[in-house]
């Protein structure tokens, strides 16, 4: 339109501080690369223990296994914000670098640029999507999990080939002394910064540990009193956050009923048993970890009825799976599949006590499993039906 002022378009000579160098970049970009490594890996693990039977079986030991995975998860993915933000400033202006004029140097030129286009689109999707999944605020309407493992390979592929086609340069920056101006820009001022190079970088790592420090607290106790932005601080009945209420899910009528009963079935067998009857069954106690995929962790000391008993009541074989039917009228939940190891090991229990006090609403009364090694979303609350496969 007429009149309105045009901005003009930055050079990469107009980028003059001595700090957005190689030397910054490749040190910073290690260790955010490290991070990165961790959060796949533990990604990965934490895809594999939501699938029911997936190339090889999660394990029930040991019991706090997925706890400290997912722990790990969340904290490389917060170290990695600030890292990432410092690694993008110092690269800012090869954003605005012309393009080569010979045809090799300009297809290596594209490769780089491409990668790193895939890179830092996939890394800010995924550092974004991953903190507010902590916070349990998805204001997108596609799933979270698959769309997140699914740019999990397309970050950690572009980050490869980011690697190899600047492995030279890395390998000479990170070999010489940080304020060695061997790949610097033509276009760098003499003019010394503020902060010396060295500097900058130490503060992108104190800044990545203050973050940590202050979130935390929700996967590492000892963390609890300075995590300050921790999203789960573990209050709850019996010290267990709760993620959903039963309001929320409007089970609270059919939990309190006096006519709850909790059927098992395998094949043509059924059996129900209301609440008081589930309490006349043998009573074990197991300490069990509860974890949940946005990061947070708890251990409780639950008590209740061993899953293998209740089936054995019923006459089902070892090596079966077991369909576990919520109470809950809808979420992604209401109905999960148990897979055969867990249904066979001895601490997976229908759980109906907490701390030595009668279970919570908010925790699952009038029953709820708890299995070794599980994400917290399969735990499931407020236990209507089991169903032998």
């Amino acid at each position: 339109m007429a009149g309105l002022p045009t901005l003009p378009i930055p050079k990469e000579d107009d980028f003059t501080s001595r700090l957005r160098s190689p030397a910054v970049a490749a040190r910073v970009g290690v260790w955010l690369g490290i991070c990165f490594g961790i959060a796949f890996v533990t990604g990965l693990i934490s895809h594999e223990a939501h699938v029911t039977h997936p190339f090889i079986a999660f394990p029930t030991r040991p019991v706090g296994l997925y706890r400290v995975t997912q722990g790990l998860h969340v904290i490389t993915g917060t170290a990695a914000i600030p890292l990432l933000l410092v690694k993008l400033w110092a690269v800012f202006p090869k954003l605005f670098a012309p393009p080569p004029r010979k045809a090799r140097e300009l297809v290596v030129e594209g490769l780089e640029r491409g990668s790193i286009a895939v890179l830092v689109g996939s890394s800010i999707f995924q550092l974004a999507s991953g903190l507010l999944n902590t916070s349990q605020w998805y204001p997108w309407g596609f799933s979270f999990r698959a769309t997140h493992y699914t740019m999990a390979w397309i970050a950690i592929g572009s980050l490869i080939v980011h690697i190899a086609v600047k492995l030279p340069i890395i390998r000479d920056v990170l070999g010489a002394d940080i304020e060695d101006g061997k790949h610097d820009r033509p276009g760098m001022g003499d003019e010394q910064p503020p902060i010396s190079r060295r500097g900058l970088v130490r503060g992108a790592f104190l800044a990545a540990g203050v973050a940590v420090l202050a979130t935390a607290g929700s996967s590492v106790p000892v963390l609890k009193k300075v995590s300050v932005f921790a999203i789960r601080s573990g209050n709850g009945p019996g010290g267990i956050p709760i993620n959903k209420s039963a309001k929320q899910v409007d089970v609270v009528a059919a939990a309190l009923s006096p006519d709850f009963r909790l059927t098992l079935a395998h094949g043509s067998t059924e059996m129900e048993f209301s609440r008081s009857d589930l309490e006349q069954l043998r009573q074990r106690t197991h300490d069990l970890p509860i974890a949940c995929v946005e990061g947070w962790s708890a251990s409780g000391t639950w008590s209740g009825v061993r899953l293998r008993d209740l089936l054995d009541l019923v006459g089902a074989p070892k090596g079966r799976d077991v369909r576990v039917v919520s109470l809950q009228q809808h979420g992604p939940y209401k109905v999960t599949v148990l897979p055969r190891q867990f249904v066979d090991d001895p601490l997976t229990m229908l759980a109906l006590g907490l701390s030595g006090e009668k279970l919570a609403l908010d925790h699952g009364y009038p029953c709820r499993l708890m299995a070794p090694d599980r994400p917290g979303v399969f735990q499931t609350k407020w236990v209507s039906r089991l169903e032998v496969l």
